[in-house]
């Protein structure tokens, strides 16, 4: 079967190496002129089932409206007139019960951890260097309060099957000694099975791979239409000519939503933009070693080899994905104050990107009511954790078989 796969970023590349595995033909179409250019950019680079928690809960309200008249919030809403916008808010509080966060955090969770075993099947299959650590991830937290508040709330995914260790100040310490001369912490989480590295280069690795094996990768090709018949898909249309299938899969984040509505499909994926800074380790002496997220900022820091990924926010404001130093100056202030000897900070390079997000976090899998499309989108801020295991799915489904997790979600 010949398979087109809209969309090079990490979910559409894995998703053409599973076809590939499957013994199809594929075909990828980037808009870009490299694969990984956009939200597989510049994210955290955590395969983090131990963080797979729905932003929509109970307490996602209140911040948001914090946000309008508070800076450095982590989760930011910027009011605008795009009714997408609208509409897509009133969908994410729809979900922001203790039941439906419950019940979205299980179902990813479970999708996260199938992904991770996915990944690892790929990793011992294929040479791929991407700066892979298997220390765990390290959540910690500045006050005794903050910590027992994060002990009752890692339950959910402890009753998941995630294992968790409760480290105290010594433990920390013990588990990453860059942490030591920086401010003081109550205590954290360790989750053990949880890992790092660069999605960036993990993606383009694989496409690689998958053009080695046969794989037709279009780059600087955007996708104008996808032209319907009837209940199925025709072709898609793009700049430099049609390009055509037995089977297509939707994989393209964001811009998902704007192809999909011509053909009568609503897809509830709005952007949420990140931000990101990457800086070299240089001749510092106590650069981080094992990936970590300070709780109570919402800052993450993760090392890939001689340079260390810093992410925080999480900002509703459209497709705009510009940015301006004082965007970075909160996580910056942060990551210095944690690991003072640990990165050239003056050498730091910033960006901002935007993750495609549901209202209730959950990605948006399977066929849809054009009889040869699938839908492998919407994966919002654990794609990277995410992308291996849907991948499998999508190839499942196309090839007729049961998918190895149920779908209902």
């Amino acid at each position: 079967m010949r398979v087109v796969v809209m969309g090079g970023g990490v979910v559409g590349v894995t998703t053409a190496y599973q076809l590939l595995r499957d013994g199809h033909e594929v075909v990828l179409v980037e808009r870009n002129p490299e694969v990984a250019a956009e939200t597989s950019f510049g994210n955290a680079g955590m395969i983090a089932p131990g963080h797979s928690f729905a932003w929509s809960s109970p307490r996602a309200p209140l911040i948001l409206l914090k946000s309008l008249v508070l800076p450095n919030q982590a989760l930011r809403f910027r009011l605008s007139l795009d009714p997408r916008l609208w509409s897509w808010s009133l969908l994410f509080l729809a979900q922001c019960t203790e039941t439906r966060a419950g019940r979205n955090t299980r179902a990813k969770h479970r999708i996260a951890a199938y992904s991770q075993s996915v990944l690892r099947e790929t990793v011992a299959a294929e040479s791929i260097a991407y700066d892979r650590n298997m220390a765990g991830i390290l959540y910690f937290y500045r006050s005794d309060e903050s910590l027992a508040r994060g002990i009752a709330h890692m339950q959910i995914l402890a009753e998941c099957g995630q294992e968790i260790r409760v480290l105290d100040r010594a433990g920390v310490r013990a588990l990453e000694p860059a942490l030591a001369g920086g401010p003081p912490i109550a205590g954290g989480i360790h989750c053990p099975t949880d890992e790092t590295g660069d999605c960036r280069l993990f993606t383009r690795a694989l496409a690689e791979i998958c053009s080695a094996r046969g794989a037709e990768i279009r780059i600087s090709t955007a996708i104008e239409r996808i032209a319907v018949e009837g209940d199925r898909v025709r072709e898609v249309a793009t700049a430099g000519g049609p390009v055509r299938g037995d089977a297509y899969v939707l994989a393209l984040g964001c811009e998902s939503p704007r192809l999909a509505r011509p053909i009568g499909l609503r897809l509830p994926i709005y952007p949420v933009k990140g931000y990101a800074l990457t800086i070299p380790v240089g001749n510092h002496r106590a650069p981080p070693a094992v990936g970590a997220i300070d709780e109570d900022n919402l800052v993450a820091v993760t090392r890939f080899g001689d340079r260390v990924r810093v992410t925080a926010t999480a900002e509703i404001a459209g497709y705009d994905t510009s940015h301006r130093p004082a965007d970075f100056a909160h996580m910056r202030k942060v990551v210095q104050e944690l690991y003072p000897d640990g990165a050239d900070y003056e050498r730091a390079e910033m960006w901002a990107g935007l993750r495609p997000m549901t209202p209730s976090n959950l990605p948006m899998l399977g066929p849809c009511r054009y009889s040869n499309l699938f839908l492998n989108t919407g994966h919002g801020h654990i794609g990277w954790t995410m992308s291996h295991g849907t991948a499998r799915i999508t190839a499942d489904l196309i090839a007729g078989r049961e998918p190895a997790i149920p779908l209902a979600a």
